[in-house]
């Protein structure tokens, strides 16, 4: 396990054998992603395939059924006012 430690500007190190499992190179960019109380940190190549899973999945929305909902709604609050 490796340590480092975090500078009052939010700066840190990373270890040597972490760069070294990397294979971080100077200038190499970075991708945190956080996930409930842990950070995975990986580097980014540029290949769009490294990113996969970094994007929380959502179900795709039901459009017919949110209009429907939407129109209820409006219906009932027309409805209070009038």
């Amino acid at each position: 396990m490796s340590i480092s430690v975090l500078t009052s500007k939010g700066q840190t190190t990373i270890p040597k054998d972490v760069r070294d499992a990397l294979n971080l190179k100077p200038h190499d960019k970075l991708i945190y992603i956080i996930e409930k109380n842990r950070v995975i940190m990986m580097p980014s190549k540029g290949d769009i395939l490294d990113l996969k899973g970094s994007v929380k999945e959502n179900k795709p929305l039901n459009f017919k059924r949110l209009r429907q909902n939407t129109k209820k709604t409006i219906s009932k609050k027309i409805a209070e006012e009038g």
